[in-house]
This record gives structure tokens, sequence and C-alpha cells, in this order.
């Protein structure tokens, strides 16, 4: 009986990798010790890693000899490994932090959250994220106070007392601030963490490479995979390398409301807010799951954009799609399930061999 791509990925390379990648801070635009980690990675299965300027990834899988001649040209896979954050935007003469979001979430959802602010000299000063109304006890309409930027601070773990007390620790305006990412993975495959858009579909990524690796595998064309640094801010991969002709973005699928996917499904987005993706790749990716036994679902994000989309926006003459595993609670405490992270890295792999 023949083992199928599902069946044959090697879930825990993939899940321990996802672990470690969660409990790495890397705030849009402070990415330098998460992409250490995935060249060293990349450089463990053999494969090519260059770095852009803007500081993107690009890991190339060469293809069979010959194939792409023809004006086909190469496969981009885009997963991002930025993530939610902020930035120190004033010290308070109390010796607490103002701060501005770096990325879309609501602020009710960092509320209460523990935090490190990374200094420029390389140290950590940790603190908790509150409401400058914190104490329903001291403030009668702490309930109803208003969970938005200026009504919201960051308490450091120091003895300060002024804002003198914080810069002698070497804190500045413009030190970034990542959220504790409170990651677990359970026995039954539940996987709750902040910071799953994107690293799940970054860990399903490289679950293809251990796969093409381990397997001896080459797929049809080369392909390039292209791991952003400045997605949640709207221009990840708005550069990408002349010779793709076509770009699947791998980010996660959103649930709820009228969406069908659920944490256990390939979510397939048909059209997100920067208009449809292309028929025929979409049609293709339908097909393999249904092909693969890969549980799917087939998805409109109205209030979405994805790497792809940065990269037509960017000027990109190319076709794109969009996969990615579900995601529940997007932008906040997020879940999903190792299936449809497993899920994903089949279909891609589905794919690239026959693409």
């Amino acid at each position: 009986m023949t083992t199928s791509i599902l069946e044959s990925l090697n879930r825990p390379y993939i899940l321990n990798l996802l672990e470690t990648l969660l409990r790495t801070p890397s705030p849009s635009g402070y990415c330098m010790t998460i992409m250490k980690l995935v060249r060293e990675e990349t450089e463990k299965l053999g494969y090519a890693f260059e770095m852009t300027p803007k500081g993107n990834g690009i890991i190339t899988v060469p293809g069979q000899a010959g194939v792409g001649a023809d004006g086909e040209g190469t496969l981009g896979l885009s997963a991002h490994v930025d993530t939610l954050g902020a930035m120190v935007r004033a010290i308070k003469p109390s010796g607490t932090l103002r701060f501005t979001p770096i990325g879309g979430y609501a602020m009710q959802t960092v509320e209460g959250e523990y935090c490190l602010v990374h200094m420029r000299n390389g140290e950590t000063v940790e603190g908790t994220v509150l409401s400058t109304k914190p104490s329903v006890h001291v403030y009668p309409d702490a309930r109803e106070w208003k969970r938005e930027e200026a009504n919201m601070e960051i308490r450091l773990d120091e003895s300060v007392k002024s804002k003198e007390d914080v810069e002698k620790l070497g804190i500045s305006v413009g030190d970034f601030i990542s959220w504790d990412p409170r990651t677990k993975l359970l026995p039954n495959g539940w996987i709750k963490s902040r910071h799953l858009d994107d690293k799940a579909s970054v860990a399903a990524l490289f679950g293809v490479l251990e796969w093409l690796k381990r397997e001896g595998k080459t797929p049809r064309r080369t392909v390039k995979l292209i791991l952003s640094t400045y997605e949640e801010v709207g221009h990840g991969a708005s550069y990408i390398p002349p010779d793709i002709t076509e770009l699947i973005a791998v980010d996660m699928g959103a649930l709820g409301d009228d969406l069908s996917a659920t944490e256990r499904d390939v979510s397939i987005c048909a059209k997100d807010s920067s208009g449809p993706y292309d028929y025929g790749m979409t049609s293709r990716l339908i097909e393999l799951a249904k092909r693969e036994g890969i549980p799917y679902a087939v998805d409109i994000y109205p209030q979405y954009g994805s790497d792809a989309s940065a990269a037509l926006r960017g000027g990109s003459n190319i076709r794109a799609a969009l996969i990615g595993p579900g995601v529940h609670a997007s932008h906040g405490m997020e879940r999903t399930h190792a299936d449809a992270v497993a899920g994903t890295a089949a279909l891609l792999l589905a794919y690239l061999l026959e693409a």
C-alpha cells in the first residue's frame, strides 16, 4: 500500500521547529534573530539561503534539469516570520511606557499580556501591558475605559518611578516590544499561541524542505521559498525574484462568521481584500486537496491581505494563490491544529511535484 504525502510528513520535526519559531521574538522590523535561526535550519537541510537588502530570506530548491525552458518560470512559496508587536513611543513621567502598535490588532487582545522590551544594547526588560486605569478598586470607570493606544501603557518589572529611572535602564524611544507568545502544544494535536500567523506556515514550509531532502525528491521546476519580515505592516513580499511566475502565499486561514474552514483544515482563499486569486492555480489546489485526501475549505477574506497581495501591488507579473492552516482568533490568542499545519505542507508538496 502506497503511503500518501500527508502520512509521510515528519510531524515531530514540523512541530518542534514550530515551537522554536513561536518562542523566538520577531515583531516586524526586528527579525534578525529568527532569520539567523531559519538560515541555520536551511543550511542543515542542505539548501541555498540568501538575504535580500530588506532582510527577507530566499531559499532555492533546484528543479529537474531542462524544466522551465519553455517559459514556465520559477514557483514561489512565501510565508512571513514577522509578527505583531509594538515599539516604545514615549517614556512617561511615572516610569511607565506608552507604546505604538506594530501590525493591526485590537488593544483588548494585548491587555494583561507579559512582554519584553528589546533595548538596542541587546538586553531586555520585562513588563506587562495594562490600561491606564487598571484596577476596578481604584477607578470607577475602569470597565468602560476605552482600550485604545492613548489609554494603554506598559508597567516595567523594575524599580522605576520616573522617566529618568527608565532611561538609566537603557530603554529609549524606538525600542521594540514583543509579546509573550504563551505557546502550548497539546498531546491531542491542538496548538495555541500568539503568532501562529504566520509561524505555523513557516513550519509547514520547512516540513516541505525536510520531506524533499529525506525522500530524495526534486520538484518539477525550481522553487524559491520567500521568508518575509514586514508582512504584518503591508510590504513583506513587495519584491520577489523576477524569475518567479507563480507565487503561493502561505498564510493563516481566518475562521468565523460565514467562513467554512476549521482549525483542522487547509484554507484555500479564492479572494481577499486585494481581489480574486488566480483561477487556474486555485482550481488546481482544490483538485490536489481532493486527490490527496487533505481536509480543506475554500473561503473569501474581505479584511485580509497577503504576501501575494504585496507582490502584485509591487508590480510583479505573476499568477498568485493563497493557502494556509486554519487559525482561530487571528491577531489575538490564536489556535490551530497539527492536522492543518501538516495538511498545508502536504498540499504544497503535491503542487510543486507536478506544477
